[in-house]
């Protein structure tokens, strides 16, 4: 798993496995070398796992999302953007002003993108995807509703928590995503239920904007979105990836 962590006051990328760090010469996404320097995961503080110049969303592209919502399927990607203000790590506190009304977490499966990617096939999609991570969509739902479109609701400062790391692959026929509450399980489904399936919505996306190295796309979230409150630790999993983890903090 690729990180990106601050280890003595100073941020760098690395690879995680078995507990251990091992510090890159440099980013991600050069297909660099791993240094000597080598620390224990306990000594080091995740950061978001890349610093995206955008976060471009996809809604409504699960099969029991659109039947619970009673929405017809679309017939192409629903796209919509979080600013990378939005952008925290693992076990970051999600900070939310008084008085925005209901909040909702929405869990996800994040694509990494790891080339400059401009109007690329489906079959070429796959070479510009560095991987994939765990996000939470989350969404000040009662502003959503009243703006009578997405984009304030979504994008407030900490709204958008990726981690902990990037895989390079995952299953992408038969994964499983899981986000608790406080333990509960809330969302619970699997990404074959996806109506656009990864390299589509990459492909799609790339037709209308350049993608960048450490671009993010959000590739919509299950049945089973549902509000939370202040104090609440919201965690989500995904095969192959892991768990993040994120506690919602009403300033």
């Amino acid at each position: 798993m690729y990180v990106r962590y601050n280890y003595n006051n100073q941020t760098h990328h690395g690879h995680l496995a078995e507990g251990i760090v091992t510090r890159l010469e440099g980013n991600m996404f050069d297909s660099v070398e791993p240094s000597d320097e080598t620390v224990p995961m306990s000594d080091v503080t995740l950061l978001a796992p890349c610093e995206p110049s955008k976060v471009v969303c996809v809604g409504l592209n699960y099969l029991d999302h659109a039947k619970e919502m009673n929405e017809a399927l679309p017939k192409a990607p629903l796209l919509f953007l979080k600013p990378p203000t939005t952008v925290i790590a693992h076990q970051d506190t999600i900070k939310a002003p008084e008085g925005l009304g209901r909040l909702d977490h929405e869990g996800e499966l994040a694509i990494v993108i790891g080339k400059q990617a401009k109007n690329v096939s489906i079959e070429e999609a796959a070479e510009v995807i560095f991987g994939f991570t765990c996000a939470n969509d989350f969404t000040a739902r009662a502003i959503q509703l009243s703006d009578k479109q997405w984009t304030r609701g979504k994008s407030f400062d900490t709204f958008c928590p990726l981690g902990p790391g990037i895989v390079t692959e995952i299953n992408q026929q038969d994964a499983s995503i899981q986000l608790t509450v406080n333990g509960e399980v809330r969302q619970r489904s699997n990404i074959n239920m996806f109506i656009f399936q990864v390299n589509e919505v990459v492909s799609y996306i790339s037709r209308c904007m350049t993608l960048m190295p450490g671009d993010v796309i959000l590739t919509g979230t299950p049945h089973g979105v549902g509000p939370v409150n202040s104090g609440d630790e919201m965690s989500i999993t995904i095969d192959g990836i892991g768990t993040l983890t994120n506690t919602l903090n009403i300033e």
